[in-house]
């Protein structure tokens, strides 16, 4: 039974890890898609053209 329990507790980790990582990725990706239409903005704004 205690070995159960343990595998039971490894995976629930395991998948909290998990959890926690990709919901950071996803916000990472987000703050990047803003600094993107930012950045594009400010280069249309001021008009600059892409040689």
């Amino acid at each position: 039974m205690g070995n159960v329990l343990y595998f039971v507790a490894v995976v629930l980790l395991i998948f909290w890890l998990l959890g926690f990582f990709v919901y950071s990725v996803g916000a990472i990706i987000h703050v990047l898609l803003v600094l993107a239409v930012i950045a594009i903005l400010v280069r249309v704004i001021k008009g600059d053209r892409a040689v």
